[in-house]
């Protein structure tokens, strides 16, 4: 391990960690509640017209790519940690940005993917012409968090 400087204090490292928790917290919490939401209405569809089950899932596989967007963060993140290696503070708070970034992007992206999976399926079973439109509108709210994760892709690149 290298000195302990003003330029790599002691606590980089938990910046570090934490970005890989925000991550994967915030992420998991975008992506949980956009399935529970959107999951609730899709049971109710089934119970009126069983076919649509398939249909309606959509906005379900959507709000667990959410939660993969996080993986993928916190992955790259653990990556560059180590205990043999310099960290520097510019690099915990690169890090915890990334994370942050991904995380409250993810967070966002799920809520608004529950809301309209939710409102989408009770649309789809009443008029089956609504499913292109909720299609639409699932990819701008799935967008959000791929936004997230461009941006933290590219914190992770300049941590230096």
């Amino acid at each position: 391990m290298s000195d302990i400087t003003e330029w790599q204090p002691v606590y980089a490292p938990f910046l570090g960690f934490s970005g890989i928790a925000s991550a994967m917290i915030f992420s998991s919490v975008g992506a949980a509640y956009g399935t529970a939401k959107a999951g609730i209405s899709i049971a109710g569809v089934g119970t009126f017209k069983p076919e649509l089950i398939m249909k309606s899932l959509i906005s379900v596989i959507m709000a667990g790519i959410i939660a993969v967007y996080g993986l993928v963060i916190a992955v790259l993140i653990a990556g560059d940690m180590s205990p043999e290696k310099e960290y520097t503070l510019f690099a915990g708070i690169m890090h915890l940005a990334a994370g942050l970034s991904v995380g409250l992007a993810g967070a966002a992206a799920g809520y608004a993917i529950g809301i309209v999976g939710n409102a989408g399926a009770r649309a789809f079973l009443q008029q089956p012409k609504v499913f292109v439109g909720k299609v639409l509108i699932l990819i701008f709210a799935e967008v959000l968090g791929l936004y997230g994760l461009i941006v933290a892709l590219i914190l992770n690149t300049r941590k230096a």
